[in-house]
């Protein structure tokens, strides 16, 4: 198994982790925003030239005022550099191999690079409600709720996983 950025000739068309939204975002907008519009980069986990599972990162900041307040302590008071999860999915034929986790601890590690490269106190990831446990096995911490969301279609949740703990846990 190899865990490496995008590659615009992979075959994206197969991938199916059962939830449409994930899928339609590899199938058609990954490359996009890779090769295209550089907002974020894909990285997959392939296996004999299949895609199983991948996670989606882009550099962002989190206002100091969405941070926990045990968090808070000692940051300064201006937008602090994060990494952002925005997606991460594995193939329904690899469900249950561990490769969630191989690509969570992947991004953990990008963090840790970028903390080292231009700065990052963490990892905020947009926590699909089915989600949200597998994250806080990690350690990540759910941030405040943005008011106004609707039940019909609701937002993922945000949480954050502090650089101190990230380090402490690949250590």
């Amino acid at each position: 198994m190899e865990v490496r950025p995008l590659r615009e000739d992979d075959d994206r068309a197969a991938f199916r982790s059962g939830e449409p939204d994930l899928d339609r975002f590899l199938h058609k907008f990954a490359g996009q925003n890779q090769f295209k519009h550089y907002v974020g980069v894909t990285y997959v986990a392939v296996q004999d030239g299949a895609i199983l599972g991948y996670a989606t990162v882009s550099s962002g900041h989190i206002e100091i005022d969405e941070l926990p307040a045990g968090v808070r302590k000692k940051l300064p008071q201006y937008p602090l550099p994060i990494l952002r999860l925005a997606r991460l999915a594995v193939d329904e034929t690899a469900r249950g191999q561990g490769l969630g986790q191989l690509l969570l601890r992947f991004v953990l590690k990008l963090s840790i690079t970028m903390s080292s490269l231009s700065g990052c106190i963490g990892v905020v990831v947009d926590a699909k409600a089915g989600a949200i446990d597998f994250y806080k096995k990690y350690g990540f911490i759910p941030l405040d709720t943005l008011e106004g969301q609707s039940e019909a279609r609701p937002q993922p949740t945000e949480m954050f996983l502090a650089m101190r703990a990230i380090k402490a846990s690949s250590a």
